[in-house]
């Protein structure tokens, strides 16, 4: 019979990654909520056949909880847990799973960026993975080792449209502390005229992000492009300027 963390108390976890999974599944069972899933499902547009259904809030707070009790076995021995949670499929076990990678970011080292790199390859199955693995664990990642730089931009050719959304969104970390906004203007021009609304998006939000300390040169970017560039990531790219910017950016004339 498996043991929840309920029962555990502040005791290290010392079990394989089978029962481990199980044990974080237990506890998950109390959250499930098919309400929720729906929503996902209808409104954020997300798939949800290998969802439980389970908030963003508790499932942050059971990762945290399980997160103390493993954290003494050092990123290495985490991130092959994390592979065989990622290998069930499980929506909230990806979300647990791409949480503890940010939670490990004190340890990276260069090596790790293969680790990453795989988890968005195989394991991202959504707009909402993309983003929770690329905000946090990547997003501090290449903030630290910007020499990944060339290898995300790589990403903007490639044939998974999570890879290239990726590319743009990576970069939100470093851009709202004041770095590496001349390679998000060349992810930008690599994905300008990207067909793929998620990648539209991501890109035009990555853009949106960097108009909250460069809003001068975004809108020149803007301006410069707006007769190619799609209308979706032009209306993310602007939304935070001033009213008569946006009104001039979206005038084709």
């Amino acid at each position: 019979m498996s043991t929840a963390l309920s029962d555990i108390g502040e005791t290290e976890i010392n079990i394989g990654s089978e029962e481990l999974i199980t044990n974080i599944l237990e506890d998950l069972k109390p959250h499930i909520d098919e309400e929720y899933k729906i929503q996902c499902r209808d409104r954020f547009k997300i798939d949800v056949s290998h969802s439980l259904g389970v908030r963003t809030s508790p499932l942050r707070e059971i990762a945290v909880a399980y997160y103390r009790r493993i954290k003494s076995l050092g990123i290495d021995r985490i991130s092959q847990i994390c592979e065989d949670m990622l290998e069930t499929q499980i929506k909230e076990l990806r979300g647990i799973t791409f949480q503890w990678g940010y939670m490990c970011r004190d340890d990276y080292e260069p090596k790790h960026f293969k680790v990453f790199e795989r988890w968005l390859e195989v394991y991202v199955k959504d707009w909402g993975d993309c983003d929770g693995l690329c905000i946090n664990a990547l997003g501090v990642f290449l903030y630290k080792f910007p020499e990944s730089i060339p290898q995300v931009k790589g990403w903007t050719r490639s044939p998974n449209r999570w890879k290239r959304r990726a590319s743009a969104v990576i970069l939100i970390y470093s851009l709202r502390r004041g770095k590496y906004f001349e390679h998000a203007l060349d992810v930008a021009d690599k994905l300008l005229l990207d067909q793929d609304d998620m990648v539209q998006k991501g890109y035009g939000w990555m853009l949106k992000e960097a108009t909250k300390l460069y809003a001068g040169d975004v809108f020149d970017y803007v301006m410069a492009n707006k007769t190619i560039m799609p209308r979706t990531s032009l209306r993310y790219a602007i939304e935070k300027l001033p009213e008569q910017q946006r009104k001039d950016a979206m005038r084709r004339d």
